[in-house]
């Protein structure tokens, strides 16, 4: 991985202070291209903040909007590579250097009660404590989303010696390994949550779990918090589970029989159900949700439920399990044909797509491979020739992309 002197202004090779090369991919086209920044969380973790802040400064300076879900950080429009390195250098001046020693061992610290808050850099290097421009409209996200604290004298399976890439806003919940999980042991050991095989491995006490699933409905209208309990579900490994949902018992059926009954729920409804049947975090999940949380009318529907996607899809088994169910949706509904022939599956994939709900190369992926898994071969295919147009714009926007 390339890399570059934090303080560009230094041309000394031997310069102790490096992060990675700014690198950016281009996606989509028309209103609905966007910049991907992929090693954002290795640039903030050299820089020792956030991936946030830095992706939320580049909105505030350039009027766009931002997203920051599932690991993915992106700044709406086209932007150059060479235009956000010049933006990011500019970051760094204002909430990362020193401006006594122009060192970047600096943390930021936010004092005063609400409303009256005062954030400074407090540096590391040389003990002074400098102001930040409260001006700067990136200021009242920062005090928003304050950064993580670290822990005194650490625990046991964390790194030290700074925020990590993953201390994100409000810092995230780390679920760590029990004693038993990491054959460590010792006095350290009760500060892991206790999981049971009930909960599918998701801690339930003596943590905020009960807080991310349960919460009230403005938690997941603001795109942050979604992230947030994206980011605390995707902690848990919770893929690899083997429960046979077609059992009319199961947890699956189960949920799958309550979301039909109850599609207007609110999203912390919807989650806090999926908590009380025990499969927080799986994947198997987004099957139900894909073919029993929608109607017909799924096209317009899923803008409204953008949040609760965003903060249940963590990984691409679960990309993969939602476009299953939205496959059984659409291929087993009784108006099936009409559907698929009005380009249902385009319009879908796209509300999705945009979102930063599903990833580029595995739709292009989905829609080349033809499926039994959630309905026979036929329907497949009728899902995914309904589907073409959005495809074809995909490998359309990728030429232009590598043309220009």
């Amino acid at each position: 991985m390339a890399t570059v002197n934090i303080r560009r202004d230094v041309d000394d090779k031997f310069y102790r202070y490096k992060m990675p090369l700014l690198q950016i991919k281009v996606e989509g086209r028309g209103n609905g291209i966007k910049t991907v920044i992929p090693n954002m969380e290795d640039i903030a973790r050299a820089l020792n903040r956030p991936p946030t802040y830095p992706t939320k400064f580049f909105g505030c300076e350039l009027g766009a909007q931002t997203s920051m879900a599932n690991d993915r950080y992106i700044v709406n429009g086209q932007h150059t590579a060479d235009r956000l390195r010049e933006l990011l250098d500019t970051f760094i001046e204002k909430f990362v250097l020193c401006p006594s020693c122009k060192n970047p061992e600096t943390e930021l610290v936010i004092t005063g009660r609400s409303g009256h808050e005062d954030m400074h850099r407090d540096c590391k290097a040389c003990g002074r404590q400098n102001g930040i421009d409260m001006r700067h409209k990136l200021v009242a996200y920062i005090i928003k989303n304050p950064p993580k604290k670290k822990e005194k004298g650490g625990k046991k399976g964390k790194k030290s010696g700074g925020m990590t890439a993953e201390a994100n806003v409000g810092g995230p919940l780390v679920f760590e390994k029990t004693a038993a999980e990491d054959g460590s042991g010792g006095e350290d050991d009760d500060a892991s949550p206790a999981q049971t095989p009930q909960d599918g491995g998701v801690p339930t006490k003596g943590t905020d779990i009960d807080n991310v699933l349960g919460r009230s409905d403005p938690v997941l209208d603001n795109p942050d918090a979604a992230e947030e309990v994206s980011r605390k579900l995707a902690k848990a490994d919770l893929n690899d589970d083997d429960d046979d949902e077609y059992a009319g018992d199961s947890p699956y059926a189960i949920l799958g029989a309550w979301l039909e009954e109850n599609q207007d729920a609110s999203d912390a409804d919807i989650i806090a159900k999926i908590k009380e049947v025990g499969i927080a975090g799986k994947h198997k999940v987004l099957i139900e949700i894909g073919h029993h949380l929608f109607s017909e009318e799924i096209a317009k529907e899923v803008e409204k439920r953008e949040p609760l996607l965003q903060a249940l899809v963590t990984s691409e088994k679960h990309q993969k399990s939602l476009l299953g169910g939205i496959e059984r949706l659409l291929a087993l509904s009784p108006n099936s044909d009409a559907l698929l022939a009005a380009g249902t599956t385009s319009k879908v994939l796209m509300a999705l797509y945009q979102a930063d709900i599903l990833d580029e190369d595995l739709v292009q992926n989905w829609g080349t491979h033809v499926s039994k898994k959630y309905v026979d071969k036929d329907k497949s295919k009728k899902v995914r020739k309904s589907a073409e147009a959005f495809l074809k714009w995909l490998e359309e926007a990728d030429d232009e992309s590598e043309e220009e």
